[in-house]
């Protein structure tokens, strides 16, 4: 396997690896250590090219920077991703591949799931490397971090609502969830249980099959349309950079708030989104569960999951925060959320 050194401003230490044996192409970022090793998913992607690769896992390690920094998990920022098409990079010998791989970070490095990733392959990827989290409870870890990432932004939702209408109550409230993956379908749930109105799309016609079997109320609209959908909140639960010069005037809703990581594909759509009287609640800040999760299971004491969901729902506190702090320097959300991150950053380095 052939590993390699790229050098990137602003980040801590960024490589490239090949392994021609297994077919691995990967590269992982680790951007910021301050607060702790660099935790953040592996994520699998057919990119169109290895520069696409290379800035995804730049971006994603950044958030979780700021991700880990404001959910206090004193851990700090980092990201794998593999280039290929799911079906043919999950092999073994590629996922052992990039256990050597994260090996070679000596623990400055540490994976979890993402994307098109799950626990067993990270059991795969284990064999060849200790620094992995989100394991099966029976494997020592935490298990699936959906339940935990959904739960997040379901109370990020309704502070949300709070912000743009003075009422937390999703009751009758019409959500537009774009992707129906596992943390939307239980998003979903639990503002259904709540009484709102759900409109759902996703690439995947099985996925949003699955979720209209079970909540036959569940309204299904195309993928195409659904960022002219009617609605009071708008819900990205798929990839990053949806709200773009095409989609930001669009969005026929009060409220942007969803899993999705990078949701905006410039500072600047945050600023459009304000303009437009929209709130928009920051990706790192909202759809934080999944790592406060899996980062508890490195606690002296070992997982506990009591822990984990006070933690959680202290993301509460860290969206009203940010909320304020935006009204009253007149910025807009998102960069708000990052000068608090930065903040606390530079506190811990002085």
């Amino acid at each position: 396997m052939r590993i390699s050194d790229l050098a990137i401003d602003g980040y801590e230490c960024v490589r490239h690896a090949v392994d021609e044996s297994s077919g691995l192409n990967a590269f992982i970022a680790v951007h910021d250590t301050t607060f702790g090793p660099g935790l953040g998913g592996m994520r699998i992607w057919p990119y169109d090219s290895e520069d696409a690769a290379l800035t995804d896992v730049l971006r994603l390690a950044e958030g979780m920077t700021y991700k880990s920094a404001i959910a206090k998990t004193g851990l700090g920022g980092g990201k794998s991703v593999i280039v290929g098409e799911p079906r043919q990079v999950r092999n073994p010998e590629a996922l052992r591949a990039m256990g050597r791989f994260i090996d070679s970070f000596e623990g400055r490095y540490i994976t979890a799931e993402d994307v098109n990733t799950r626990i067993v392959d990270l059991e795969v990827v284990r064999e060849t490397t200790r620094w992995v989290t989100g394991l099966a409870r029976e494997k020592g870890g935490s298990g699936n971090p959906a339940p935990y990432t959904a739960r997040g932004v379901y109370l990020g939702i309704r502070v949300s609502l709070d912000e743009a209408f003075g009422s937390e109550s999703p009751k009758d409230r019409r959500i537009a969830v774009q992707g129906a993956g596992a943390v939307a379908s239980h998003v979903v749930e639990m503002l259904l249980e709540d009484g709102a109105k759900i409109a759902i799309c996703d690439i995947k016609a099985e996925r949003v099959d699955a979720i209209v079997e079970r909540f036959p109320e569940v309204e299904v609209v195309d993928a195409a349309a659904i960022y002219d959908y009617p609605c009071d909140v708008f819900a990205p639960h798929a990839l990053g950079a949806v709200i773009n010069d095409e989609t930001v005037d669009r969005l026929q809703c009060k409220v942007v708030a969803g899993a999705a990581n990078n949701q905006l594909a410039t500072e600047g759509h945050g600023r459009r989104l304000m303009e437009r009287g929209i709130v928009f609640a920051p990706d790192f800040v909202i759809n934080a569960g999944g790592i406060i999760n899996v980062s508890c299971e490195l606690n002296s004491g070992g997982y506990d999951e009591a822990t984990a969901l006070a933690k959680i729902d202290h993301i509460q506190d860290a969206l009203r925060s940010t909320f304020k702090e935006a009204r009253d320097r007149k910025i807009s959300t998102g960069r708000a959320a990052v000068e608090v991150a930065r903040r606390l950053l530079d506190q811990a380095r002085s």
